[in-house]
């Protein structure tokens, strides 16, 4: 894959209050992430979004995996992508691009935890934030033992839900990203219907 943002990709995006804008500095590939994400999004508007990369650096070289979490107020929309190895391919890589589309109904757990400190003249600063999303749908179903020594054994099974993680930190996305990431977990804990 060869096309890219105008800028460096992976440049801070928090500035940016326009998700073009901000995939536009951070993404590899934002005209394929934009087309994804303005395909289910329609005409509604965006609400709240955030963005998150990874590097690995591997054996077969880097690969880069890229995330969009957007709320439109009704529906909570995931973009991922991740470049593949594909030796046939023009360039050996091929993007996965992929969207998921939640509504908000859908969403039974918002819980964030923030890091609090002081920086060096004792005012309040935000070192970091982690967000999970879960829903009710189940993700893994594990089969529990039963208990032999139990005077009825019952078999059972344990339920993870799916769920959905997002972080930023000081060394993983600053100060603004952070405050972003704080902006969309209140924004989601004030839309997400109480149950």
């Amino acid at each position: 894959m060869t096309e890219t943002g105008a800028g460096a990709a992976g440049a801070d995006w928090s500035p940016y209050a326009r998700l073009e804008d901000a995939a536009g500095v951070y993404f590899l590939h934002p005209d394929i992430a934009m087309d994804a994400i303005e395909g289910v999004l329609g005409r509604r508007r965006v609400r709240g979004f955030t963005l998150e990369r990874v590097v690995d650096l591997t054996e077969a070289g880097a690969s880069v995996w890229q995330e969009a979490a957007i709320c439109d107020g009704r529906r909570l929309i995931l973009w991922h992508s991740e470049e593949l190895a594909d030796a046939k391919a023009p360039g050996g890589t091929v993007l996965d691009s992929s969207v998921q589309v939640l509504p908000l109904d859908s969403i039974g757990h918002v819980g964030m935890r923030t890091l609090v400190g002081r920086d060096e003249r004792g005012r309040r600063i935000d070192r970091g934030v982690y967000l999970v999303l879960a829903t009710a749908m189940p993700h893994e179903l594990t089969a529990v033992q039963a208990d032999p020594e139990a005077p009825l054994p019952v078999a059972s099974a344990k339920f993870k839900p799916e769920s959905f993680r997002f972080s930023k930190s000081l060394d993983d996305g600053g100060p603004g990203q952070i405050a972003r990431l704080i902006d969309f977990g209140r924004l989601l804990g004030r839309l997400v219907p109480a149950g």
